[in-house]
C-alpha cells in the first residue's frame, strides 16, 4: 500500500512518498538497511556539531530486549507498534558536552536526525511512524539513561502492512487520505499571520 501525498507544489518524490503507518508488514528489516537509516541520522546539522541524539534500538528477533522497549510506549502505542519488526527510542541529551551550558536547540536537532533517518528509510521502502506517546520515567529505568537526557519519541521501523489487520479506528488513519495546511497559514512575510508574497500562489 502506498499513499503518495497530492502536494501544492512540486517536492522531491521521497517526501511526497514518505507517510507514517499503522500496520506494517511480518517481514524482518535488514542489518544493512538499519545501519543506513541510522547513518542518515548521524549526518544531521546541529548546533556546535554537538549531535544531541541517541537511540535504543531493538528487534523482533531479540524477542526480550523487544519487549523492555515496547513497556516504554504507551499502552495505545503497544498494540500496535507491536508489530512492527523495529522499535527504538529517539534521546535528547539537553547540555553541550563542550560547556555542560542547556542546548535550546537540541530537541530542533533530533529532529533534523529525525528527518534524514524517514528520508534514508522512505529510499529504501520502509516506513517509520514516530510517537510522542512513550513512557520517559520507564525508558530511563530501563536503559539506564543518564541525567541531562531524555527519551522524547518512539520509532516503529519496518515495512507497511495490510491496514485490514487494524482495529476500526486505526484502519481508518491508514485509508484516509493525507492532508496539510497550506502554505499561506504558516509562512509570513513581514507581519504575523499574513502570508509571505510566494505562498499567496
Amino acid at each position: 500500500m502506498t499513499k503518495v501525498a497530492t502536494t501544492d507544489h512540486p517536492v522531491h518524490a521521497l517526501i511526497a512518498n514518505r507517510w507514517s503507518p499503522y500496520a506494517f508488514a511480518d517481514r524482518d528489516v535488514a542489518a544493512e538497511d538499519l545501519r543506513a537509516i541510522f547513518e542518515a541520522a548521524r549526518w544531521a546539522a546541529s548546533a556546535f556539531n554537538a549531535q544531541p541524539w541517541s537511540y535504543v534500538v531493538a528487534t523482533r528477533s531479540d524477542p526480550e530486549d523487544f519487549e523492555r522497549l515496547l513497556s516504554c510506549l504507551v499502552e495505545g502505542n503497544q498494540a500496535w507498534a507491536r508489530h512492527a519488526p523495529v522499535l527504538a527510542l529517539g534521546i535528547v541529551r539537553e547540555r553541550f558536552p563542550h560547556n555542560d551550558k542547556p542546548n535550546g536547540t537540541a530537541h530542533h536537532d533530533l529532529g533534523l536526525a529525525a528527518g534524514n533517518l524517514l528520508i534514508e528509510a522512505t529510499a529504501r521502502d520502509l516506513s517509520v511512524h514516530q510517537m510522542a506517546g512513550i513512557l520517559p520515567d520507564r525508558a530511563r529505568e530501563v536503559f539506564g539513561i543518564p541525567e541531562h537526557s531524555r527519551a522524547l519519541t518512539g520509532l516503529a521501523i519496518g515495512y507497511v502492512g495490510a491496514p485490514e489487520r487494524l482495529p476500526e479506528g486505526l484502519r481508518e488513519r491508514d485509508l484516509a487520505k493525507r492532508q496539510r495546511r497550506p502554505l499561506r497559514e504558516f509562512v509570513f512575510g513581514t507581519r504575523w499571520d499574513e502570508p509571505a508574497d510566494f505562498s499567496r500562489e
